[in-house]
Parts: C-alpha cells; structure tokens; sequence
C-alpha cells in the first residue's frame, strides 16, 4: 500500500515513485520502505511531541550505498534526513514529508578492537553500551555512557556529542572520538583522523562531533577505549534542600575533588527513581547526590572520606557509602533508570537539556520550582551536577488543551536562564528543533551567519537534515558574498500531534 497523500497532485505523486524507484536499484531487497504502515516507527523520534512522516525511508547496509544515495539525492535537489536509533531528544532525527530518511541502523559492525592502541572502530549503528561489552573481557571500557546508552547508537553520540554519568571525569564524545569517515552531501567519502591521538590541519573531527547530521553522514567512528580504574566506590547523599546539594556539588570541585561521576535528582525523581528500581534511596530527603570515585583504592578510600566530610558540612542529612560492587552499581540503575521512571508519573514529559556554572546550581533549581508553580506544570530534576547539565523533566499530559505549549514555554524559559547566568543551551542533547528557536537568545545574527557558513562548506545546496538549528537559513551563495541581509528563508512550523 502506497502512503497516503491526499492532498498531492499527480505530479508530486510520479516525482515520489521515481525517487523510490531510483533509491531501490541503490539499495535492493528490503532497503526501501515506502509503505505508510511501515513508515510510522520513524515519523519521530525520542522527542514524541512532533510527528511527521517522511517522504521514504532507505536503510543502506554499506558506506558505498550511502554515497550513491547521497550523491542521487544531492543532483535531484531531495532533502536527507540521517537518523541512528531515534534516542534523540531534541528533534535531531525528525523526518521531512518531502525528503529521504537514511536510517543507519544496520551499520552495526564492531570492525577491530587495538588493545595496543586502546581504540576500538566501530561502524554508526553499534550501541554505546555493545562498544564497552566488546572489550570488557580485556579490563577495558568506552567512557562516555548516556542513560540511553543501552538503545542510543555511537554514530548518534557523535552527532550529538553525547556525554553520560562520566563525563565529569572522563570528557564528552568529542573527548573520546579519534577518528571518523563520513559522507558528503554530495557522496564524497572522507576519513578524518584515525588511530593516532591528533591529527594535522583544521580540527575537522571537532566540528563533525556534535554538528547533528548538518555537515555528513558519519558510516565509521575509532573511539578511544579505556582500562578500568583498580577501585570505584560510590556516595549516596541525600539533603534537606536542592539549594545544599547544589552547593555541596561546589564545594566537591573546590576542594580539587574530580569524581568520575556526579549525579543528582530532586524528591520527584528520587521517590519515582525508588518504586521503579528498588535501589535502596532514601525517601525522607529533598535531594539526592550521587558521588563516584574511581583509581587506586588507596585514593578512592581517602577521598571517600574527604566527600563525606563536605557533604557534612553542607548539611547532609544521609550518607551511604557503596561497601560492594553489587551495591555500586545499584545506585547507578536508579540514576540510568530515572527517565522511564519519571515516565510513570506523567503521560508526557519534555527531558530538557541545558547547561549552567556550578555555582548557579542553587540559583537556577529555586527559579525553577517558581516557575513550575507559575505555569502550573511539575517538574522533576535529574542532571548531570558535576558539569552542571541540567536535565529537568517537565510533566504534562498533551490530551489536554494547552499543555503541549505550556510545557513549551516552561522550557524555553529554563533553557533561558541557563544562558543568563552564563550557560548554554544544550549539553549533550543538541539544539535540532526543540532549542531552534532559542538560538537568537544565546548567538547573534553574525554568530549564527558564520556557523552557517561552516554548513554551507559541506553542504552548498543545504539539503542535509535541513530545518534543525538555524532559525532561519539563508542562501549560501549569498552568505558567499557577505550579502546577509536577503535570501532569508524561514522554517515551516514543526508538525505535532
């Protein structure tokens, strides 16, 4: 059954099954899905409050394919939009109703693991968690562990420059990504670094991670593994107020203390976190901190103390230290299990994602629980405290009339006052078209028309996951010519349930 398209002419409708019948002689059997049924799992993806479906989607198995399909769509003037497992919270992977869905999914080969070189290549479709399971007989694992990191895929993690509960320590994707080859908009296949540590020239790896499928579509990545520290002990904290955990965040970091994690949730999340999971939090605080250690245990036994005394001295109320590696990694499945957890409290919720100073931790949480009685929504805290990227989740039910814009501006104001006190608009989510919008409040036009030009290097024709970051786009011929001020061409409004 063709997908149903009312409202397209006939001529629309021949363009439609031409492009379907070109992408299938690229990519034979069971690559193309053209079939409305079988379109619906990829009409969004991890942020549900907008659906659209896309014109096709085609599910090449090899960097050869990809290129050819690139290098079709790029001489017919069709828009791509790339996608991994969808984990994406942010619109990054939302399809396009007159454009090609490159799903990545079967690009899930471990290719070679280098003990010697401590790098591990892998192909875009290999999960985060398979990467550190791969090479854990070794003693060795990949850093960085977003919550999905069971679901989300590496080649994702790039786009998005994911971080995780580690990150603290241990640094974001781009800290961890040595190489990548990715295909142009136009098919051209590019390799970019490799097993060494550096690479000569333009630091093209750091703009490809975190540039949310706008510049390539990424179809290898050599990432950099890691031995497993001798010890890892964990904190359990709970305190009377969000206010004293932030600030005892901040007193951790003063000290000169960099734990390998640093997590925190306020009561919402912890008494949804505790009926989902078991994991032994307590219930009677209004905060909770999670603090990791990790080296030589003669460390991490003297730094256990160190934090336990801090934590005193911010008025910690509990304080549980992990005796077992049994009881370690208990405290982290609540953490890595808080955004299903907190999906039980609500029919929907919004995972905000933005960045702050730790200092501003106390500022920010106690504006937030003002603004939550204000628009009348709750919200529930659970964020990566020791970078200070918040991740507040903002419940609403979109059955009701008014609540899915409710929740909206609940979120663009947050995602404001991170950038007032001297923060950013996304940690590790991106900006894709949930933080679109907002640009304008952290960039100026000239900021915004130098990235711009950065897109326009890769992708002259901007058909590549087009509609996500810039709020508006201007043509790149002009942007050639310094001459900003025409061509401006304004997004169509994202489609929502």
């Amino acid at each position: 059954m063709s997908v149903k398209m009312p409202e397209a002419d006939s001529a629309v409708l021949a363009r439609r099954a031409a492009i379907v019948e070109a992408l299938r002689t690229i990519v034979p059997g069971e690559g193309v899905i053209a079939t409305e049924r079988e379109m619906k799992p990829f009409e969004s993806d991890g942020l549900t409050a907008y659906r659209q479906m896309p014109m096709v989607v085609v599910l090449p198995e090899t960097t050869k394919q990809v290129s050819e399909v690139l290098a079709y769509c790029h001489a017919e003037g069709i828009k791509v939009v790339p996608r991994g497992a969808g984990t994406s919270l942010s619109g990054g992977a939302l399809p396009l109703e007159d454009g090609v869905l490159l799903g990545m999914a079967k690009f899930n080969r471990v290719k070679d693991i280098d003990f010697d070189n401590r790098v591990a290549v892998v192909e875009p479709g290999v999960t985060n968690l398979a990467v550190s399971n791969a090479v854990a007989h070794e003693g060795f694992y990949y850093a960085p562990d977003p919550s999905s990191q069971i679901a989300c895929t590496i080649g994702g993690n790039v786009a998005e420059n994911s971080g995780g509960v580690h990150c603290l320590k241990y640094g974001m994707t781009t800290n961890n990504v040595l190489g990548c080859e990715i295909v142009l908009m136009n098919g051209e296949v590019l390799r970019i670094g490799g097993k060494h540590l550096d690479a000569d020239g333009y630091d093209l790896l750091g703009i490809i991670t975190g540039s949310e499928g706008l510049l390539g579509v990424v179809t290898e990545v050599t990432v950099r593994i890691l031995q497993k520290a001798e010890s890892q002990r964990a904190v359990l904290i709970g305190f009377p107020s969000s206010e004293d955990a932030g600030a005892c965040v901040s007193a951790i970091i003063a000290a000169g203390i960099i734990p390998g994690g640093m997590e925190m949730m306020d009561r919402p999340a912890i008494h949804a976190v505790e009926e989902f999971v078991h994991a032994g939090y307590p219930l009677d605080v209004e905060a909770l901190l999670i603090v990791e250690l990790d080296g030589p245990a003669a460390e991490v036994d003297h730094l256990i103390e160190r934090v336990v005394d801090i934590a005193s001295k911010n008025k910690s109320q509990t304080c549980r230290v992990s005796d077992t590696e049994q009881e370690r990694l208990l405290f982290w499945a609540g953490r890595k299990a808080a955004f299903p957890a907190v999906g039980r409290l609500s029919p929907d919720y919004f995972c905000m994602d933005g960045t702050i100073p730790r200092a501003k931790l106390p500022r920010v949480l106690s504006e937030m629980k003002e603004m939550s009685q204000r628009y009348g929504l709750r919200v529930a805290n659970v964020f990566h405290a020791g970078d200070g990227n918040l991740h507040p989740l903002i419940l609403y039910d979109s059955n009701k009339a008014g609540e899915v814009e409710k929740a909206e501006d609940f979120g663009a104001e947050i995602l404001k006052l991170c950038v007032a006190v001297g923060g950013v608009l996304t940690g590790e989510h991106g900006v894709g078209v949930e933080k679109r919008d907002l640009m304008p409040a952290m960039f100026s036009e000239t900021d915004l028309n130098a990235q711009m030009r950065v897109k326009c290097a890769f992708d002259e024709k901007g058909l590549l996951n087009p509609g996500k970051v810039f709020p508006v786009l201007h043509n790149c011929a002009e942007l050639g010519r310094m001459h900003i001020s025409g061509g401006q061409l304004p997004f169509p409004d994202i489609p929502r349930f």
